[in-house]
């Protein structure tokens, strides 16, 4: 068993299931980041790490029921169909769809809050209970997780390769949790980038969930966002900021250097 688990091909497998579940974690980590934010600043790291903790072990349970039941999540058990709309739900598709919502919805609100900021609400913020939070990182992590499953169970069909790769990159996701989380909150104008690729990202999972339905409005099919758009758009939101970042120093240190001239 344990040499067929270690051959060359199933090695190579796992090195690439390992870096697919790094490069999809990633807007994972930034959700992480949002929400631990909202507990007091000594549980935050608690927090974030219990939380990916538990969602291993969620995604590795989600990994042996989608194995086994694939058919069960995309079979069809809604179907509308008019002049307006047709459209052809399954499980998989509601649930990529919430996920999107609920991220849209996560990013305008903290977008909002930064926008309307007190230091008043900012204190009254970082109360919200740990169970919560808790709550929406497993729960989030575990929906993050279902494309990165399914492009796993198309690389290979060895559960024990796949459950390693899991754990492997929720290791990774708990080393890293911190590090991007203080980053964010040592330079603030990363974090509001981090909201906006966040806001991206549900916005990618909506459009996946309506396309995973089949849904057409007015006889227009719904399109899933490509991943080369998505790293585009991301790359663009990156230099953008950037520029601006550079920019506004520029514009700094000439208005530090008139006002000393003066």
């Amino acid at each position: 068993m344990l040499q067929e688990l270690f051959t060359l091909s199933n090695l190579g497998t796992l090195m690439m299931l390992i870096v697919l579940q790094a490069v999809l974690g990633f807007d994972n980590l930034l959700y992480i980041s949002l929400e631990s934010k909202r507990v007091a600043k000594e549980k935050q790291s608690y927090v974030r790490k219990l939380g990916i903790g538990l969602a291993i072990f969620l995604r590795i349970a989600l990994l042996f029921t989608l194995y086994f039941s694939l058919k069960y999540f995309q079979s069809i058990f809604l179907t509308l169909d008019n002049d307006y709309i047709e459209v052809k739900v399954n499980i998989h598709s509601l649930i990529v769809s919430f996920g999107g919502l609920f991220i849209i919805y996560t990013a305008i609100k903290e977008i909002w809050h930064m926008i309307t900021f007190s230091q008043h609400e900012g204190e009254e913020m970082k109360k919200s209970s740990t169970k919560k939070a808790l709550f929406w990182i497993v729960l989030m992590n575990v929906i993050f997780s279902f494309d990165s499953i399914l492009s796993a169970m198309a690389l290979s069909d060895n559960l024990i390769v796949m459950s390693i790769a899991i754990i492997i990159s929720g290791i990774l996701m708990i080393v890293l949790a911190d590090k991007v989380a203080n980053f964010l909150q040592k330079n603030k104008m990363y974090e509001v980038l981090g909201l906006f690729i966040l806001f991206i990202v549900g916005i990618m999972l909506l459009l996946e969930g309506a396309h995973k339905a089949e849904l057409h409005i007015l006889g227009e099919e719904i399109q899933e966002m490509s991943k080369t758009t998505f790293y585009f758009i991301i790359f663009i939101l990156v230099v953008i900021d950037v520029v601006q970042s550079k920019y506004q120093q520029k514009l700094s240190a000439k208005k530090k250097m008139n006002n000393s001239s003066q």
